[in-house]
């Protein structure tokens, strides 16, 4: 008798931490479907989102790890206009998201959404991004029935910061290092090991996983 697939849909997974996650869950009894800006999903578009899970039909898993440049700097310097795009793309995207896939979620199915440590971490100058992950979490814990939950990653090598120079880049990572509880930064499979938990967890609901090396109690 065949096993039916568990199938999953990780939005962001085509590099960095969506990638790893959708590694972790590739095998011959899983289908995994992964979209991203590079695939051509755009997820502040809600319009193509509904088309995107209409074609996918029922589903066990979504995960999402879309991600957007948020502007920092004051108050008085930040563009409104940039702000609002952020805000479009990472949490009304996210949110899309979670709308579309519910009509398709199997009843023991989960989301997974990312946050990020400026939900709860005060970093100066980092207004946009800091409201955006708290307003995640937020709504994280209020979408029951559905089992929802959220990993909140700190700093991570990954491509993320490819148009950094090298220079800069490499001094982030060594600070964070120095700083840091745990006395390094963290990668991709790291944090991607937070959702397998998330996702294969039935008694998980509302929570916020931290995977950030100590940052929030630094």
């Amino acid at each position: 008798m065949n096993q039916e697939k568990t199938i999953f849909v990780v939005i962001g997974g085509t590099s960095g931490i969506g990638k790893a996650i959708a590694q972790k869950f590739i095998n011959e009894n899983t289908t995994v479907h992964i979209a991203s800006r590079s695939t051509g999903l755009d997820i502040s578009d809600e319009n193509a989102v509904h088309h995107y899970f209409e074609s996918i039909g029922p589903i066990d898993h979504l995960i999402i790890t879309a991600d957007s440049f948020a502007p920092s700097g004051k108050v008085i310097d930040v563009a409104i206009k940039e702000a609002k795009t952020a805000f479009d793309i990472k949490f009304w995207g996210s949110i899309h998201a979670a709308k579309h896939a519910a009509r398709y979620l199997k009843p023991k199915g989960s989301i997974t959404l990312t946050t990020g440590m400026l939900s709860r971490k005060v970093i100066v100058n980092t207004y946009t991004k800091s409201a955006i992950n708290a307003a995640l979490e937020a709504v994280t814990k209020v979408l029951a029935p559905i089992r929802v939950n959220a990993v909140s990653p700190g700093l991570t090598a990954t491509t993320a910061y490819k148009n950094m120079d090298t220079a800069s880049r490499e001094s982030m990572y060594e600070t964070a290092k120095q700083n840091l509880p745990v006395g390094n930064i963290g990668n991709a499979s790291d944090v991607a090991m937070a959702y397998v938990l998330a996702v294969t967890n039935p008694y998980m609901t509302g929570s916020i996983i931290d995977v950030d090396g100590g940052a929030l109690i630094n």
